[in-house]
């Protein structure tokens, strides 16, 4: 069973991917909602992205609710992680940027992903521990 703290860990992504989802939807770019909140996008793309993002959403809720399905949420969110950071590899964001215009902020909010991702192992671990103790 999922500890207060996982299920609080969990119920925290659904705020933000519900978040997300809206922000695509209507189309407001602020940071942290929108990872590439500055650079050229067509608005379908985002309707399109708020709709998949339900996914995300789901899985989440299910991961608070039923720890079995626990991992196919860290699994989905670490794959997340390393997809947002092959694009800030990518020479095609390269194209999208004006000159000298930095990637920082992609990186800082694919780090704050990481850290989220991060939290959610540590607790499921210690999860995983203690009901082998008990």
């Amino acid at each position: 069973m999922n500890s207060k703290a996982t299920k609080y860990a969990f119920l925290a992504g659904v705020i933000y991917f519900t978040a997300m989802a809206i922000a695509h939807y209507f189309v407001i770019k602020v940071p942290v909602l929108f990872v590439y909140y500055d650079t050229p996008f067509y608005a379908y793309q985002d309707k399109i992205i708020s709709f998949a993002v339900c996914a995300y959403i789901a899985l989440f809720y299910s991961a608070l609710k039923h720890r079995e399905v626990a991992p196919a949420a860290i699994v989905v969110l670490g794959l997340t992680v390393l997809g947002l950071s092959s694009v800030n590899f990518s020479e095609d964001l390269n194209l999208l940027l004006e000159e000298n215009q930095s990637t920082l902020p992609y990186w800082l909010q694919t780090g704050l992903i990481a850290v989220y991702l991060t939290v959610l192992i540590v607790l499921y671990l210690k999860d995983s521990k203690n009901s082998k103790e008990n």
